[in-house]
């Protein structure tokens, strides 16, 4: 295929998991209703970012990926409306939990998991304290218009993650995401520093980006929302704006994208047999 219409949706939240699973998938379809094949929701779109706190009592919150409530109705919808979905949940497995992300096909089955690999511990987003590292590795998904990689928040400033994507015949990376202000740093602002990470991959890769962060204060922490669509030069051609709730939609000319991928030379003159220190601990 060229072409590929992709959708990002911005939405805040309630901490109540059925309203918040429900609004987000009013937006899911009223993407699809835009012709959007992929539609990325927010990290954790299913109540607060909980992971502000280390409350034992939110262990209740994970699920096994095929019962997660999310994960079902993500399921009808993309049954109904032909859509892929990569749906991002607090998984159970056993004892073990993960921060993941469920690829949904246009049939509604589940294509396969990815566990967020970057774990990140600082104030407002202890995560250690809930998610074990991901062992899946990064993961593609051939969805019925293009080969997608989807890498989960604090992956997203990691270039090793989007570069191992693209190896792997990533054609649009997609990062939901759950970002905003910092509790014990609040004159820093990361929104700047957050888009231009994820467009440095754009630009090194040749690639567009999708990014879907939530909004709305909760508990005292603000999100900054600023969920955007780049091309594959890694122009904004599409954002949201702080507290604006909706959906983003933008139709990305693939073909393009390969030729000017091929043109430019990344992947023809990189130097593999240089980069063993990259593997390697500090």
């Amino acid at each position: 295929m060229t072409e590929i219409t992709v959708a990002a949706l911005q939405l805040s939240f309630t901490d109540d998991m059925k309203a918040d699973i429900a609004n987000t998938a009013t937006l899911v379809i009223e993407a699809a209703g835009k012709g959007a094949d992929v539609i990325l929701p927010p990290e954790l779109f299913q109540g607060y970012y909980f992971c502000r706190h280390e409350h034992e009592s939110f262990f209740a919150r994970a699920y096994p990926v095929a019962e997660h409530p999310a994960v079902i109705e993500m399921q009808r919808i993309a049954r109904a409306h032909k859509v892929a979905i990569p749906t991002s949940i607090f998984e159970r497995d056993g004892p073990h939990y993960y921060n993941t992300l469920v690829m949904i096909d246009e049939m509604g089955e589940i294509m396969g998991i990815y566990r967020k690999s970057h774990i990140p511990d600082g104030p407002g987003y202890e995560e250690k304290y809930y998610f074990r590292p991901g062992n899946t590795g990064f993961k593609v998904w051939k969805t019925r218009k293009a080969t997608i990689g989807v890498g989960i928040c604090w992956d997203q400033w990691y270039p090793e993650v989007a570069r191992a994507m693209m190896l792997m015949g990533a054609e649009v990376l997609f990062y939901p995401t759950a970002i905003g202000s910092e509790p014990e740093e609040p004159e820093l602002d990361t929104r700047r520093m957050w888009q231009r990470a994820m467009i440095g991959h754009a630009v090194s890769n040749i690639v567009p980006v999708v990014a879907a962060n939530r909004i709305g204060t909760e508990e005292g922490q603000s999100f900054y929302g600023h969920s955007f669509v780049t091309n594959h030069f890694g122009d904004i051609t599409a954002e949201l704006q702080p507290g604006e709730e909706g959906v983003l939609v933008e139709t990305l000319n693939l073909a393009k994208a390969h030729e000017k991928r091929a043109a430019f030379g990344f992947f023809r003159d990189r130097r593999p047999e240089l980069y063993g220190r990259l593997a390697q601990d500090i």
